[in-house]
């Protein structure tokens, strides 16, 4: 555990010294609050939830939670950096997760400082705040999924261009799979138990499941599954580039 957190505040130390990350908190929260506002009708609506908030999330996810993933080991290939972190008495293991929790752990605060739209629907009306706690424990839990892809796709690459481009297909399919489009197409000709399958690999199945206020311990296996089975191929690829 000390190598992980060794390796955990070098990786979130490195996010705030450049203006990266102030970049990125400014842009989420900006298009977070336009999507929920303007987008989502929060004010039309005149629903005390935050529908709208997290009904648009997945999507806005699905750009920028690359850009945060994507530099994870790419720029350290790129650079050099990387042979370097290898050669520390540290395991292949005790690297990806502290690059990876440092990743989370970024992500969380700028999911936590959505807090004034909290507090602006309490301040309209009477929500159940227990419904939107579980829609913050999904939506932590998704970006964690999308970040293990993105890191997965960055320890593949030295192109952190194509680590954007290949993380963000991939969750888009991850993330369309559950959508009506795509679930009519298969119910055409796959018989309905085909199709519940392909539902059940969607995040937006699982995602708006947790926004309903029912945390379901298979959605929370769902989503840790989909973050173990990339972490663990982002060791293996690591490990083979260290080989090589």
């Amino acid at each position: 555990m000390r190598n992980i957190g060794v390796i955990f505040r070098r990786e979130l130390t490195g996010y705030f010294a450049t203006p990266v990350a102030y970049v990125f908190l400014v842009v989420f929260l900006a298009l977070a609050g336009a999507l929920t506002f303007y987008v989502g009708n929060f004010f039309e609506r005149r629903q005390a939830d935050l529908g709208p908030f997290f009904n648009y999330l997945p999507w806005l996810f699905l750009f920028l939670v690359p850009a945060i993933s994507m530099r994870l080991w790419a720029e350290e290939r790129k650079s050099g950096t990387a042979e370097l972190l290898l050669t520390l008495p540290v395991s292949m293991t005790e690297a990806v997760l502290g690059k990876f929790l440092a990743a989370w752990c970024f992500t969380i605060v700028a999911i936590l400082l959505t807090f004034p739209i909290w507090i602006t629907v309490n301040i309209l009306g009477s929500p159940d705040n227990g419904v939107i706690l579980a829609g913050y424990v999904g939506t932590i839990l998704m970006a964690g999924a999308y970040l293990a892809i993105g890191a997965c796709f960055s320890a593949a690459t030295k192109n952190q261009v194509i680590a954007f481009v290949l993380t963000a297909a991939l969750c888009f399919v991850f993330t369309l799979g559950g959508t009506a489009m795509v679930l009519n197409f298969f119910g055409a000709f796959l018989p309905q138990g085909t199709v519940d399958f392909i539902a059940s690999f969607s995040f937006l199945t699982h995602f708006y499941s947790l926004t309903k206020g029912v945390i379901d311990l298979r959605d929370v296996i769902f989503f840790a599954s989909i973050i173990g089975v990339f972490l663990f191929t982002n060791t293996q690829l690591v490990e083979l580039r260290k080989a090589a």
